[in-house]
């Protein structure tokens, strides 16, 4: 960071999926907010706003957060993976296709989150031996009102698969 003005407001820079990004920003926005407001990526969603659902959950650095409760400001330096950025050269990431193959999509309003969290998941674990047990575990930051999750579950068992 640059520095803070006696306004509130600050530069960060960080990359975006992929792309290099240097913003001006209000200390007290988060990430949820700068993705959303400043950057127009309305993919990830605000569910509950106090970092409990998981409808917000991009990848910082590989970790996986709730955008909701993560500083913008604290993104200066990092990278930022959003659901937008999964699709490569007009096809869906693995993880995608899999939600779409195996019907892991309801409503679809939480779903940005989950397959951010499959995602970091697989990448994770991938070409390993995983039990259902771990893959719910995996995902336990992340809820949905629509399904049963068993979709869900297959959604990753296939992904994991080489």
């Amino acid at each position: 960071m640059t520095g803070q003005n006696d306004n509130g407001f600050t530069r960060i820079q960080c990359t975006v999926n992929g792309v290099p990004r240097s913003l001006f920003i209000d200390v007290r926005k988060s990430l949820l907010e700068l993705l959303r407001q400043d950057l127009g990526l309305t993919g990830t969603k605000e569910g509950c706003g106090v970092g409990e659902c998981g409808a917000c959950s991009v990848l910082v650095d590989e970790v996986l957060v709730d955008s909701c409760i993560y500083l913008a400001v604290w993104v200066d330096g990092k990278a930022i993976r959003t659901v937008e950025g999964e699709a490569r050269d007009g096809r869906l990431s693995p993880v995608q296709q899999a939600y779409v193959e195996e019907g892991a999509v309801q409503c679809g309003f939480c779903t940005p989150g989950f397959i951010m969290a499959s995602t970091s998941f697989v990448e994770k674990h991938q070409g390993q031996e995983v039990s259902a047990d771990q893959i719910r575990k995996g995902h336990a930051g992340n809820l949905c009102r629509c399904t049963g999750y068993q979709n869900i579950l297959k959604a990753v068992e296939k992904s994991l698969k080489p």
